[in-house]
């Protein structure tokens, strides 16, 4: 542990019906006097996606979020208690500007675990997005580390370790009568096995995945040989039903019930747990999910007593504290990544192009948008003259989703660039990720399906209905693949065709009709060639992606869209036509927009679109006429 010890305390607002632990008087906390207990901290963080500093590298401005802002809770957190761990839980490494200029650069140690050893973590495990740049780049990274990193479902196809199972911390730790005690802590890691699916065309069949309950139960066997004192789980994975189930992405609450693990981090669906008065167990046990991009970090205290089996837990609390709205410079973060900040914000700088007007993702998941159009556009122009030529008398499509559609990003997470000069910025707030050009060869029928596949993001709307929520909120703005140059109608008043899982759902379903190429009517056994990319080519979920790709390019899409900005200098924004809702008159629906979204209604005036006011999230409800 760190520093002095001192008298084991708690800080952070209390929760109703919750002891709080910063209270003296909590009779469930130890204090001088009582019998020898000890109070271990747990201080965790998830899915930070390579945010560091509190700088909004799209936007060119600071920001409220970021393992910088965190760094001051964690300090005050330490403070406060003679025993902690730091500990993260997967997905740091990818997400951010920062990170790609890193992976463009490859210039010394990834900024990341340079904060991350700055601020003396003591473990932390993989999540899916450490593979996005590929495993060289990922082992590059986690050579630099000085903390040990652990993941038990995920191992290199050929038979060597990709990490760590799990590790042993020995942690020197204070009771409260201040007496030392060397504890045995077990930290054990788990990512989605769709890992694997998702970055298929990165790793190369380089690595394999096991289910989490399965390794779970292996490696918590394992762990008896070496007696640990205390196990926590570092799972990147969310929270779904109870009732196990083979290959399941989100496994928390059947991972908290299996004996043998005593605390739980998890993450990946970048949500808060536990909310405010409400309790921080899954399956009894403590357990917390510490937002996304530094917006939180995860707190679980633990009041350990000793008997003749060892240290048990008797009281625990967790919370997710959030992070200060105020930006702060963190000096020794800002030491650290100061060099890797200021060439981010150089390259991020550079200029590109011109704008002749707004471009903007406001309405991106109810009509067709330019910047999802500019994207496929690019996509295309970079294959049309790479077509294998046994397929190039094929029409060539190309597929895009936006990326920055509000829902779990909050009410700023939106592509809004104004005319004018285009930068690097702009280009990286247009397409977030790096993933990589592909082609796919898809029959009619598939096409018709990929687009049913995309329409489940929205509720089912009853004829007649007032002000029904058209977005599933379950469903992210990422999944909803549009295909450019097609014509067609998406009927609300019908069932989604499939599940979330990709599963046909109801065979009998049509959301879309009218679909037609250049006027002329898509048939089930026409073909077509189809630009998409990495993630969604090795998804397994969209139709036509269980078989191999036709073609796979080797330059990001982004730097392709970047490229394309250069070559043609100035860009008007066209949102095209495309697809469009079927009229449903007399119906209403609400939907909830960016507040800054009220400047461009213009765009969606055939929806009538009226503000009802704001959301307790922030964002600007409308309601839109069908």
């Amino acid at each position: 542990m760190r520093g002095r010890f001192a008298s084991p305390c708690l800080i952070g607002s209390p929760v109703p019906n919750r002891p709080d632990p910063a209270d003296a008087r909590s009779a469930d906390w130890p204090k001088a006097g009582s019998a020898a207990r000890l109070h271990l901290r747990i201080l965790a963080t998830t899915d930070l996606h390579a945010h560091l500093l509190a700088w909004d590298y799209l936007a060119d401005s600071p920001a409220s979020h970021g393992l910088a802002q965190l760094a001051p809770l964690i300090r005050q957190a330490r403070e406060s208690c003679a025993n902690c761990l730091l500990l993260d839980n997967g997905d740091f490494l990818q997400g951010s500007p920062l990170a790609d200029w890193h992976d463009a650069t490859a210039q010394g140690p990834h900024p990341m675990v340079t904060a991350m050893n700055a601020l003396g973590y003591d473990a932390g495990t993989l999540g899916n997005h450490e593979f996005s740049f590929g495993l060289p780049r990922l082992m590059q990274a986690l050579s630099a580390a000085r903390f040990p990193v652990v993941s038990a479902n995920l191992a290199r196809s050929d038979g060597r370790p990709l990490a760590p199972r799990f590790a042993i911390l020995h942690r020197d730790m204070i009771d409260s009568l201040g007496q030392s005690h060397r504890l045995r802590i077990a930290v054990i890691g788990f990512a989605p096995p769709q890992t694997t699916r998702w970055e298929a065309l990165r790793l190369n069949g380089s690595l394999t995945a096991q289910d989490i309950l399965a390794a779970a139960a292996t490696v918590l066997d394992d762990l008896r040989a070496h007696k640990p004192d205390l196990t926590i789980a570092l799972a990147h994975t969310g929270h779904a039903g109870p009732e196990p189930a083979e290959g399941m992405e989100n496994a928390a609450l059947p991972l908290a019930a299996l004996p043998g693990i005593d605390a739980l981090v998890t993450g990946h669906t970048h949500l808060v747990f536990p909310a405010p008065a409400m309790p921080g167990e899954l399956a009894g046990k403590p357990a917390v999910m510490p937002g996304f991009f530094g917006s939180h970090l995860g707190q679980i205290d633990l009041v350990l007593a000793r008997n003749g089996a060892g240290w048990h837990v008797t009281t625990h609390d967790a919370r997710a504290r959030p992070a200060p709205a105020t930006p702060r410079s963190d000096a020794a973060l800002a030491n650290a990544a100061g060099p890797a900040h200021r060439a981010t914000l150089d390259w991020m700088r550079a200029p590109l192009g011109h704008l002749t007007a707004p471009m903007h993702s406001h309405f991106a998941l109810i009509a067709p948008c330019a910047t999802t159009r500019l994207v496929a556009v690019a996509q295309r122009m970079h294959w049309q003259d790479r077509l294998p030529p046994d397929l190039a008398h094929l029409p060539l499509l190309s597929a895009v989703a936006p990326f920055r559609t509000g829902g779990r990003g909050g009410p700023q997470n939106v592509t809004d660039i104004p005319a004018g000069p285009l930068q690097r910025r702009h280009v990286a707030d247009l397409y977030a990720h790096p993933n990589m050009p592909v082609l796919l060869c898809l029959t009619g029928a598939e096409i018709a399906d990929w687009l049913e596949r995309a329409a489940i993001l929205f509720h089912r709307i009853a004829p007649d209905s007032r002000d029904t929520p058209l977005i599933r909120p379950e469903i992210p703005g990422f999944d909803f693949d549009m295909i450019d140059g097609l014509s067609f109608r998406i009927d609300l008043a019908a069932p989604p065709r499939f599940d979330v899982q990709g599963l046909l759902a109801d065979p009998a379903a049509r959301r879309i009709h009218g679909l037609s190429f250049a006027g002329r009517p898509i048939r089930p056994d026409d073909r077509y060639l189809l630009a998409t990319n990495s993630y969604r080519a090795g998804s397994a979920v969209y139709p036509g992606t269980r078989r191999p790709p036709v073609a796979i390019g080797d330059t990001p899409i982004r730097d392709l869209l970047a490229q394309h900005i250069a070559r043609l200098g100035s860009i008007t924004p066209d949102r095209g036509a495309g697809w469009s809702f079927l009229p449903m008159p007399g119906c209403s629906v609400t939907f909830d927009a960016c507040p800054t979204a009220a400047a461009h209604t213009a765009d969606i005036a055939s929806f009538r679109p009226s503000a009802i006011g704001p959301t307790e999230q922030g964002f600007l409800r409308f309601r839109l006429s069908l």
